[in-house]
């Protein structure tokens, strides 16, 4: 049987010839009226867009998410209001630092992004594998993923630089004792939990809120990889978390997580111990126990990794109504930052994507930018308020008031008690725990150029706790400093 779909250009234009360039005779030079190879050759040299500053490698699968437990005396969000409720949605994984064609198995926090295609609009939960992260103000932003990457000179990685920072930014131990622990490196993408890591409101139908973390249980149970089997299939397998997390949806071994929140009232943020916007802290669970909310199942692959994993955008200001912000510094640099990456990366028009694209009705009046696919708009009123019957505002879904006081200027946070968590998190471990982590640190601290360097970092890590300190100190054959 023939095949009958013919060859055309992008403009449906059929292909006389697709394998000899148009030419001034046999031998002649090409004619620059071959507008076919100069389409081919313009395309090709677009086929890559430009990779994510952060989180550039990932792999991502479809799923739906199926609401558990009853919350809705805390958010009017529609996906959430009933059990039983089935909402699809996509997730991508990702590392952070490295670039998309760096390995899987590297010692990096884990993107976990959740995309929910919900009847009231997209709302995508950016977040992490770990419950905090290093920095807890977005001005901080830059600088830190500068010393992630690679130096300007040697474009090589730059151990300096990073405990340069981190020793200069003492709010990021508790990360880094995450990070450099055996969680730093998972099994698998299957086998880690997810956090949304920032303090977000949720709001019911009464207009009442309350604060709310976000965690994803992984139902496969935390795993973890050794440092020697990481390094070996960083060479020898480098897409090995992406592979694994395909051929197990691909065999029907679907990955799901259970989620939870923590909940709490809004009175309450001005006098718990720590402040709970700051995303470098998290709420104890005894005073804030998780509460189910659902569970999360991924069981289709991608048909095609550029349109659905390289093209999907995700921003924590996708909310929908029932769901807002909160005053966490970080996440309000975030609310703008990845939009403004995709309209760079992508384009002004990502959204429209069909990756992007919400089940949900879109009505507005944004019109023209480059890759514009759809009408445009047509030939509806393109302006408002308008006397046409264009699509007028909805006052429910406003975002519901909240008190804002003091004076403008540049603050820090109440607190600065960087060490408890970390230390509490490091005696929490076992024995055996607690040397892996040592030995990890130390190794990774060894290339750093200046001494004065890997003592102030000791100096964070022995307040944390003086054990915690003095095992660092010992395996880079130092001692700890008498100022602590």
């Amino acid at each position: 049987m023939t095949n009958k779909k013919r060859l055309t250009t992008s403009w449906g234009a059929p292909v006389g010839d697709n394998q000899n360039s148009q030419t001034a005779g046999q031998r002649g030079p090409t004619l620059i009226q071959d507008v076919h190879l100069l389409e081919k050759l313009a395309h090709f040299n677009r086929e890559r867009v430009p990779e994510r500053v952060v989180h550039a490698k990932g792999a991502g699968a479809h799923g739906y998410f199926e609401v558990t437990n009853d919350l809705a005396k805390y958010t009017k969000a529609a996906f959430l209001s009933k059990v039983g409720k089935r909402t699809p949605l996509f997730v991508r994984f990702s590392t952070v630092a490295g670039e998309l064609g760096s390995a899987d198995t590297v010692r990096d926090p884990r993107g976990f992004a959740v995309k929910f295609y919900t009847e009231e609009g997209n709302y995508d939960l950016v977040g992490n594998n770990t419950p905090v992260f290093f920095i807890r103000d977005a001005i901080k932003f830059p600088d830190f993923i500068h010393t992630q990457k690679r130096d300007p000179q040697t474009h090589l990685k730059n151990p300096t630089a990073v405990w340069d920072f981190w020793s200069l930014s003492p709010e990021s131990l508790h990360q880094v004792t995450i990070l450099m622990s055996d969680r730093g490196i998972p099994a698998t993408l299957r086998h880690m939990h997810g956090f949304g890591s920032h303090t977000f409101k949720w709001v019911n139908e009464n207009g009442k809120g309350v604060w709310v973390k976000y965690h994803f249980k992984t139902e496969q149970g935390i795993k973890n990889m050794d440092v020697g089997l990481a390094a070996k299939l960083a060479g020898e397998h480098p897409d090995y978390h992406t592979e694994d997390l395909f051929n197990a949806i691909e065999n029907g071994d679907f990955p799901a997580w259970k989620l939870y929140v923590q909940i709490m009232p809004i009175e309450e943020a001005d006098t718990y111990r720590w402040d709970p916007f700051d995303v470098t802290k998290v709420w104890s669970q005894k005073d804030y126990p998780l509460i189910e909310v659902g569970r999360m199942v991924l069981n289709r692959n991608p048909e095609n990794y550029f349109a659905e994993v390289e093209q999907a955008t995700f921003s924590p200001g996708n909310f929908v109504p029932g769901i807002e912000a909160s005053p966490d510094k970080m996440l309000q640099g975030r609310l703008f930052a990845y939009s403004d990456a995709h309209r760079y990366r992508v384009g002004a028009n990502h959204n429209q994507l069909p990756i992007n694209r919400p089940k949900a009705e879109v009505n507005n009046y944004q019109r023209d930018g480059q890759m514009r696919f759809d009408n445009n708009g047509g030939k509806a009123v393109y302006y408002e308020p308008n006397s046409f019957s264009g699509p007028k505002e909805m006052p429910s879904a406003n975002v519901t008031p909240f008190n804002v006081a003091g004076q403008a200027g540049n603050y820090n946070y109440h607190h600065d008690d960087h060490y408890t968590q970390a230390g509490d998190l490091y005696r929490l471990m076992s024995e055996e725990e607690r040397e892996r982590l040592a030995a990890n640190i130390v190794n990774a601290m060894k290339p750093v150029a200046k001494e004065e360097i890997k003592l102030r970092q000791i100096r964070h890590f022995y307040k944390a706790d003086p054990e915690y300190g003095t095992r660092v100190a010992k395996g880079l054959g130092l001692t700890v400093p008498q100022n602590v």
